[in-house]
């Protein structure tokens, strides 16, 4: 298979996108960390980096970036494990959610940033409105824990915007509610979390101090 390296940084909601499609894939890769908060850091990615962002893989003198680009990938590198679903009109769906995901949502990113503190509560901002209820009903139509039935790209996408509502106080009512508490337990995003959170500072310490 070769060596799969994921370039990421401190902090960044895209680059745990594209760790946990990673996670999921089971195989073996090794991350490099920029910390986004250093200057001197974000000089040296800024060298590095295809399009001056994280995240991107190498594979074999393959670079991919991009999140959405990574997941693609890596679910034509791995067709067994069915990050997408077998059905063509599902994989069009999961296609489709992930990329509107990628493109849209701006005032909820703009007005609730992803933070990895601890949680806070507010009232939605009034220009989220709209885009909360898209949410709900997206989130609405997942079949159980994960939104086909089994875990897959599009659940890796959304298991961030589920966890910055929820830093915010915000879970959305019925079963768009059920599909967000599922994907803040799924044990794969608890381990990308705490590898953003803990580790993925330590290690850009540590690569920091030998750069």
């Amino acid at each position: 298979m070769g060596s799969l390296v994921l370039t990421v940084g401190t902090g960044s909601t895209w680059a745990m996108r594209a760790a946990l499609v990673l996670a999921m894939s089971g195989l073996e890769w090794q991350v490099q960390v920029f910390d986004l908060d250093d200057a001197a850091a974000l000089a040296r990615l800024k060298r590095q980096a295809p399009a001056g962002l994280v995240p991107w893989l190498d594979h074999d003198g393959v670079r991919v970036h991009d999140s959405l680009a990574i997941a693609e990938y890596i679910h034509e590198l791995c067709p067994d494990r069915q990050l997408y679903p077998p059905s063509l009109a599902e994989r069009a769906l999961a296609r489709s959610l992930c990329a509107e995901l990628h493109a849209g949502f701006r005032h909820i990113r703009t007005l609730l940033p992803f933070f990895l503190g601890a949680p806070t509560r507010i009232d939605p901002p009034v220009e989220a409105i709209g885009e909360l209820a898209r949410l709900q009903e997206i989130w609405g139509q997942a079949r159980g824990p994960f939104y086909f039935g089994e875990a897959g790209i599009l659940d890796a996408f959304y298991a961030v915007m589920a966890y910055r509502l929820a830093s915010y106080g915000i879970q959305l009512p019925g079963l768009a509610g059920e599909y967000q508490k599922a994907l803040l337990a799924w044990p794969l995003w608890q381990e990308t979390l705490v590898k953003a959170r803990l580790q993925w500072p330590a290690e850009a310490l540590r690569q920091d101090a030998s750069a």
